[in-house]
C-alpha cells in the first residue's frame, strides 16, 4: 500500500460525479414530472398509450447507453466516456425542448436516455474505485443521491413552469449538464484499474500516489482486455450475475412505472397539476433521505439487507395507498415508496459495485443495469395500460406492489458471495 499522503483531492472526484449523476437524474425523471403538460395539450396533444410508448422507447436508448457505453468504460476509459455521456444526454435535453414534432420529442427523447444509461456505471466505478476501502458504502451512497435529487429539481422547475410557460423550459434547464462537461475534463482521473489493463502502469501508479490509493494489480488484466463481460461469468459468479440481473428489472420496472406515471394518476384521482406532481417530489425527496440513511446503514451491515428492507417499504407504502388515505398520508406513503424505490436501487448499486472486481466493476454494472432496462422499459406501458383501464390509484398501487415484493424474495434468495470466487482485494470486498 503508498502511504503518501494524497496532494491531489479526493472530494473534486465525488462531487463530480454527483454532480453528473444530478443532472443525469433530472433528465432521466423530468419525462414523468411534465406529462401532466405533455398528454392532451398543445403542441403534441399526446394519448397515455404515445406516452406510454416514448417513455418505453426512451427507455430502449437506456438499455443500449448501459450495455454499450458501460463495456466500453472498461475498454475505452472511464473519464473520457463520463465526459461523453454528459455532453451527449444534456444535448438531447436541449434538442427536447425545442422539438417542434411528437416525433422529433422521442427520438430526443431516446438519445438523452441513451447518454444517460452510459453515465451511471461510469460514475459509480469511479466513485466505488477512487473510495476509500473503510468507506466505501458511504461515499458511493452519498454520491448515488445525486439522481435522486435530480429528480426532486425536476419535480420543484415542473411545479414552477409547466403551468405557467409550458414543458419546453423544463426540459431546457436539463441542458446545465454541459457546465460541468469542461471541470470533469480537466478534474477528473482515469482509473489506475483501467490504466493497468491496458498495461499503463506507470501512469496507474502516479495517479496512485497523487491520490493517496492503495497500489493495486490485476492479474487477469490480459484476460479482461479481450473478455469483460466473460468475466461475469467466471468463477461461480453466474448465478449471482443472474439474481443480480433478475433483481434489477424488478426494481426499475416499480422505479419507472411509479415515477412516470404517478402524477398522472393522481391527477386521474381528483388532483390538480400541481399537486400531482408533488407527489413526485416527496416520492424524490424519500429517495435522497432514504439513500442517505441506507448508505450509513449499508456501512455497518452490508447493502443486501437494505436491498430486502427498501423492497418491502415500497410494497407496503404502495399498498396501503390502494385505499385511497387522506393527502397528507398519500404524500407520507409517496415518500416511503421513493425510499424503496429509487433508494433501493442506490443500494443494488451499491451490492453489484462491491461485488465485481475493479476490472470489471463497470461492465458488471453496465450489463445489470441493461439487462435492468428490460424492466425500465415495461414500466411506463405497464402504467399506461392500468391508466387506460381506469382502475386509478388503487389498482395501479397494488400493481406495482408486486414486482416489489418478488424483488424483495429474490434478493432475499441472494448469498453474500458466490461460491468459488476468490478472496477478494480490500477495494473489491463484498461487505454484505
Amino acid at each position: 500500500m503508498n502511504s503518501n499522503a494524497p496532494r491531489k483531492s479526493l472530494a473534486a472526484i465525488f462531487v463530480l460525479c454527483w454532480l453528473g449523476l444530478l443532472a443525469d437524474g433530472y433528465d432521466l425523471y423530468v419525462y414523468g414530472a411534465t406529462l401532466p403538460g405533455l398528454i392532451g395539450r398543445p403542441p403534441y396533444n399526446a394519448t397515455p398509450a404515445a406516452a406510454g410508448a416514448v417513455g418505453s422507447i426512451a427507455l430502449v436508448g437506456m438499455l443500449l447507453g448501459s450495455l454499450i457505453v458501460g463495456t466500453l468504460t472498461d475498454r475505452l476509459g472511464r473519464r473520457r466516456i463520463f465526459v461523453s455521456a454528459l455532453a451527449l444526454f444534456s444535448l438531447a435535453m436541449l434538442a427536447c425542448s425545442m422539438a417542434p414534432t411528437w416525433e422529433l420529442f422521442a427520438a430526443f427523447r431516446f438519445t438523452a436516455c441513451f447518454g444517460v444509461g452510459g453515465l451511471l456505471p461510469t460514475a459509480v466505478a469511479l466513485t466505488n474505485e477512487f473510495a476509500p476501502p473503510g468507506r466505501k458504502s458511504l461515499v458511493l451512497g452519498a454520491v448515488l443521491t445525486g439522481p435522486a435529487v435530480g429528480t426532486v429539481i425536476a419535480s420543484l422547475s415542473s411545479l414552477a413552469l409547466l403551468e405557467s410557460s409550458g414543458f419546453r423550459p423544463v426540459y431546457a434547464i436539463g441542458a446545465a449538464g454541459l457546465l460541468i462537461t469542461p471541470f470533469a475534463w480537466v478534474l477528473l482521473p482515469e482509473s489506475p484499474s483501467f490504466l493497468r489493463t491496458q498495461r499503463r502502469t506507470a501512469e496507474a501508479d502516479r495517479i496512485e500516489d497523487a491520490y493517496g490509493l492503495p497500489r493495486t494489480t490485476d492479474a487477469t488484466a490480459s484476460t479482461l482486455r479481450t473478455s469483460p463481460t466473460r468475466a461475469l461469468f467466471a468463477n461461480g459468479t453466474t448465478r449471482t450475475t443472474v439474481l443480480l440481473w433478475a433483481v434489477t428489472v424488478l426494481s426499475l420496472l416499480t422505479i419507472f412505472g411509479v415515477s412516470t406515471w404517478l402524477p398522472q394518476i393522481m391527477r386521474t384521482a381528483g388532483f390538480g397539476v400541481g399537486s400531482s406532481v408533488s407527489f413526485l417530489l416527496a416520492y424524490s425527496v424519500g429517495a435522497v433521505v432514504g439513500t442517505v440513511l441506507a448508505s450509513v446503514a449499508s456501512q455497518k451491515v452490508g447493502p443486501r439487507p437494505l436491498v430486502v428492507t427498501g423492497f418491502v417499504s415500497a410494497a407496503a407504502a404502495l399498498l396501503l395507498m390502494a385505499f385511497n388515505p387522506p393527502a397528507a398520508l398519500m404524500t407520507v406513503l409517496a415518500a416511503v415508496a421513493g425510499f424503496g424505490g429509487l433508494g433501493t436501487q442506490n443500494m443494488i448499486n451499491d451490492y453489484i459495485a462491491q461485488f465485481y472486481p475493479a476490472a470489471t466493476r463497470a461492465t458488471g454494472l453496465g450489463w445489470a443495469l441493461a439487462v435492468g432496462r428490460l424492466g425500465a422499459i415495461a414500466g411506463p406501458s405497464y402504467g399506461a395500460l392500468l391508466v387506460g383501464f381506469g382502475g386509478g390509484v388503487p389498482v395501479a398501487a397494488m400493481a406495482f406492489a408486486a414486482p416489489a415484493l418478488l424483488g424483495a424474495v429474490l434478493m432475499f434468495a441472494l448469498r453474500a458471495k458466490a461460491s468459488g470466487v476468490p478472496a477478494p482485494a480490500p477495494d473489491t470486498e463484498m461487505v454484505a
